[in-house]
């Protein structure tokens, strides 16, 4: 598994590139945080509410209840090889506004580097070294209140730092921008990713032995480049409904639509794909919530020529302690293979609450 993770890093990342747009660059700020956000299958945008809004829509920081949260989320995915991690500190700037500053890291550590691996012919364990694949995002949030009643604007500023061990990485700077309206307890969202596109500038530092030791084994030597992350758009909808005061129901549906290329999506072409996800949070009491989630529709043949339509399922539970909020998802729920399920536990701690 850890050789197969060196081939895909070294893939993506010390790929030859001159301004080029990839497809699922910078793919690990579209994984999705939070156990709320992920048991309901990321479809969150348009009732999120919390800190985690910097991260899902910008623009529902205004809807914030405390003066100060706190959100704080760890996961790690493939047998614990890959460590996903996520902190946010939101603060009301008015009562019109709110801002935030968060950050995203997705890293696998102890990669082998196997670039010595023989020496005079012969293979020499003692010489493999370790290396880490490490990806960073910072992001600075604002949210306002606009004059027309239910409607909110946010947006993000990111800065991207890409480390490959100590011979590669890249910066990048990008925008997001969103927008929340409630009409009649209905709620829609709109939110656009890298809508100016998203620069990921890489540069190399390696030696002359190891591009020696690159062209001896048939690999190319890096050059840096530019990558261009292009943009990707979200609608949501959502609603919550009360059951004899207790008891709450809110369904969401979010529509995901990407411009990098055909993708294995429920509706795709070269220029547009369109790819549904659905969520459903029940809640008691506000005090103890369950929620289930499916999303990532892709069309599957299998060894005989069939084609099915799968997708990937989520569950999680919630409680709501006051100001703390302990959220837990099991993200691909239903996956036989202990090595696709994930499990995300966030932490949500509000300081100052009003009302």
């Amino acid at each position: 598994m850890r050789n197969y993770f060196f081939a895909l890093l070294s893939f993506c990342c010390l790929h030859n590139m001159q301004a080029q747009t990839l497809k699922y660059s910078n793919e690990f700020l579209n994984i999705g945080i939070g156990g709320r956000a992920m048991a309901m299958g990321g479809s969150v945008i348009a009732s999120t509410s919390d800190a985690s809004a910097a991260y899902w829509n910008p623009s529902a920081l205004v809807q914030l209840k405390d003066n100060l949260q706190i959100v704080a989320m760890h996961n790690e995915q493939f047998a614990g090889i890959a460590k996903h991690d996520y902190g946010c500190v939101a603060f009301k700037l008015s009562e019109n506004s709110v801002g935030a500053v968060s950050f995203v890291r997705f890293g696998v550590d102890g990669i082998p580097n196997t670039l010595y691996l023989m020496q005079d012919g012969q293979i020499n364990y003692a010489l493999i070294r370790s290396f880490s694949a490490v990806d960073y995002a910072f992001a600075g949030s604002y949210a306002t209140k606009t004059k027309i009643e239910g409607l909110d604007l946010g947006g993000n500023v990111k800065i991207i730092r890409r480390v490959v061990g100590d011979f590669g990485g890249a910066w990048g700077f990008g925008l997001d921008a969103a927008a929340s309206y409630t009409h009649n307890d209905w709620k829609y969202a709109f939110v656009a990713r890298d809508f100016t596109s998203t620069f990921n500038a890489w540069t190399y530092t390696m030696s002359e032995q190891d591009k020696k030791q690159l062209l001896a084994s048939g690999n190319s030597i890096p050059n840096g480049g530019l990558e261009i992350t292009l943009p990707r758009f979200t609608l949501g909808v959502a609603k919550k409904f009360m059951v004899k005061e207790k008891y709450s129901i809110l369904p969401e549906f979010n529509l995901d639509f990407t411009t990098d290329g055909q993708r294995n999506v429920v509706l795709s072409n070269k220029y547009l794909n369109i790819d549904p996800r659905i969520g459903i949070e029940l809640g008691y009491t506000n005090f103890l919530f369950l929620r289930a989630g499916y999303s990532t529709l892709q069309r599957i043949t299998d060894f005989n020529g069939k084609k099915t339509l799968n997708g990937m399922p989520s569950i999680g539970v919630g409680i709501q302690l006051k100001n703390l909020a302990i959220d837990y998802a099991l993200g691909n729920a239903f996956n036989q293979g202990l090595i696709g399920m994930s499990n995300i536990v966030s932490l949500r701690l509000g300081i100052n609450r009003k009302g």
